[in-house]
């Protein structure tokens, strides 16, 4: 399956603690390279999240982060340690009994006092093994969105390499009618000139001309090239790189076919090949 490097997915759980969302997105690169932004209470999670991303994806400017908010109606609950408090109103007594002064300590001293205010608790280690089950979740998800636009670049590409392979059908059965009318048309020159020109001269110029519009070696290698490209596509794991090294040969043989062409139709059918290379080349691009 061919996948792009393209994709975005997000994953959002909620339980009684709060919620989690995680965002994945990713775009084309030459290697993989991930950036992972958590948030401190979950710091533990960035090896096991960057390993899960080595193992699962090849190529691509990766970038995970992380949101993490506690429910509201838990951030407004007060936990009071009444045993803390017990023991500050006694020390605050004998204190008052060993001085000889009294004082009194007001509830907002108490309140201000380390401690006495507990946070809610939660089950950390249940927390963070949710999280990475939200992040694997997401993770799936974002492969299958790599993979359904990559199966689009594959349909995409698939029709430039048929469009191809009908252009170099095409300039073959071509090639023999150009041959004969510049045969014709260098026939016509001399005539026109009066000039008189011995066969076999007329023959080694008429050679001349079919041994530089010769273009059955790359257009063979050509259709190489298109079966290549079609095989990669069908292959399993990464693939852009041969691709785009692919889009570089044939983007050659369109070169030596332009510069070869001794009439207009076989230029502007080279044109064309190039056209449609280019477009391949800018969807292999983004191609793990």
């Amino acid at each position: 399956m061919t996948h792009s490097m393209t994709a975005f997915s997000r994953q959002q759980v909620s339980a009684d603690w709060g919620s989690i969302t995680w965002e994945i997105r990713s775009v084309n690169h030459r290697y993989l390279e991930t950036s992972v932004r958590l948030p401190d209470s979950f710091r533990s999670l960035e090896n096991a999240v960057r390993e899960t991303l080595r193992k699962k994806l090849n190529r691509g400017k990766v970038e995970c982060q992380l949101r993490y908010q506690f429910v509201e109606h838990q951030q407004s609950e007060i936990n009071l340690d009444t045993d803390l408090v017990r023991k500050l109103i006694r020390a605050n007594t004998e204190l008052e009994q060993i001085t000889g002064h009294s004082q009194h300590i007001t509830s907002n001293e108490l309140l201000k006092w380390p401690g006495v205010l507990k946070e809610a608790q939660f089950d950390t280690a249940d927390i963070e093994k949710q999280a990475l089950a939200a992040f694997n979740h997401a993770l799936d998800e974002h492969i299958t969105s790599r993979a359904r636009e990559g199966e689009a670049m594959k349909g995409f590409i698939q029709q430039r390499l048929d469009s191809i392979a009908e252009i170099v059908v095409s300039i073959r059965a071509k090639l023999p009618q150009i041959l004969m009318l510049q045969r014709q048309s260098l026939v016509a020159k001399i005539t026109e000139l009066k000039a008189e020109i011995e066969p076999m001269r007329l023959e080694q110029e008429v050679a001349l001309l079919a041994q530089k519009a010769d273009v059955d070696e790359e257009l063979d290698r050509l259709d190489a090239h298109l079966i290549e490209v079609k095989r990669v596509l069908d292959t399993q794991g990464q693939k852009g790189r041969r691709l785009d090294f692919l889009m570089q040969e044939l983007n050659r043989e369109a070169n030596t076919l332009s510069s070869k062409s001794i009439v207009i139709e076989t230029t502007l059918d080279a044109v064309e090949l190039k056209v449609l290379i280019e477009q391949m080349r800018e969807q292999i691009q983004n191609i793990e």
